[in-house]
């Protein structure tokens, strides 16, 4: 069932036009991720979902009620931002409750549904600390149970992993997933990290110039690409024309590969290997400009004794 309706929505800054007729429709209890390069308007458009940017027209549905004119406050959304923009000189406790004083105006509730978001995050224990006292993970979780506390009817989030290291950044997705797959809050995720696109997301819309070019489930974004765009974006991918000239999108794990030739087999030379810690990633040069790159599992390399400048044969799946 449609719960967020975005009709026609266009928006420009000076003469740059940002969104460009964008029409999209959520259902309750997804997890939406807008995914694309920066400058696409992915921002702006969950801003305008937010009430924090006014689109030049269109219309935004929430249920049956429009809300495209709606102060952000009266929307009953969460944001979290790519910073935590928590107050320095409160504690997790008064960080969380400084949201919820108009909302719950009884203390002892308050301080109930306080620590109830905290032991959701896994922040219960350092309720008392300031944020300088805390890492960042601990501090965009303390960020994230701040907007859960206000139960929005959607939470959205912009790019709240991009500030934190590889190994933060990847417990704190598989958390957020986790708090989503419990609450069944509605939930939509800017992000130009393919990879948290494509684990965290039940859709994904891939956005650019302003434009929405496909929307789709993950295994369609990576297995059915709209365009050479999509192709190109999501996941690492080989652009090879054929004889007539017609270009193929091929994923590298879908290049069978051989150190002796083959039927209908193509001969590259290895250029460059590199170690991705389960494969290996190799560049073969095909012709005089062109490179294919192939995945290979990593005690494949020592079976078949792979060193640079060898011929490899390869044929695509």
């Amino acid at each position: 069932m449609t719960y967020l309706k975005i009709c026609n929505i266009e928006k420009s800054f000076g003469k740059f036009k940002v969104l460009k007729d964008i029409n999209l429709e959520l259902n309750k209890g997804e997890f939406i991720c807008f995914l694309g390069p920066s400058g696409c308007g992915k921002t702006t458009l969950l801003r305008i979902i937010a009430g924090l940017e006014k689109p030049d027209s269109g219309k935004i549905f929430l249920g049956e009620k429009e809300i495209t004119n709606l102060q952000p406050s009266k929307r009953n959304l969460s944001m979290v931002f790519q910073t935590y923009a928590l107050f320095p000189n409160m504690t997790v406790f008064q960080n969380i409750e400084y949201g919820l004083k108009n909302k719950i105006i009884n203390k002892n509730d308050r301080k109930e549904k306080i620590e109830k978001v905290l032991e959701l995050v896994g922040l219960l224990h350092i309720k008392k600390k300031y944020p300088t006292e805390m890492s960042e993970g601990q501090q965009q979780r303390v960020s994230l149970a701040r907007a859960l506390a206000m139960e929005p009817n959607i939470l959205l989030l912009d790019e709240p992993l991009s500030a934190l290291d590889a190994k933060v950044r990847e417990k704190l997705r598989l958390e957020i997933k986790s708090i989503h797959n419990k609450l069944g809050i509605t939930t939509i995720m800017v992000t130009h990290d393919q990879e948290e696109a494509l684990t965290m997301g039940d859709r994904i819309i891939v956005m650019n110039d302003g434009k929405i070019i496909q929307v789709g489930y993950p295994e369609e974004i990576y297995n059915e690409p709209k365009d050479i765009f999509v192709a190109d974006f999501i996941g690492k991918v080989n652009l090879i024309k054929d004889k007539k000239g017609k270009v193929h999108a091929v994923r590298p794990e879908h290049i069978e590969y051989s150190i002796t030739p083959n039927k209908n087999s193509i001969e590259t030379t290895l250029e460059d290997i590199e170690f991705r810690g389960a494969f290996y990633r190799l560049t073969l040069r095909y012709g005089v400009e062109e490179l294919i790159y192939v995945d290979m599992l990593a005690k494949e390399k020592t079976k078949l004794g792979i060193n640079k400048n060898i011929k490899i044969y390869i044929k695509l799946i």
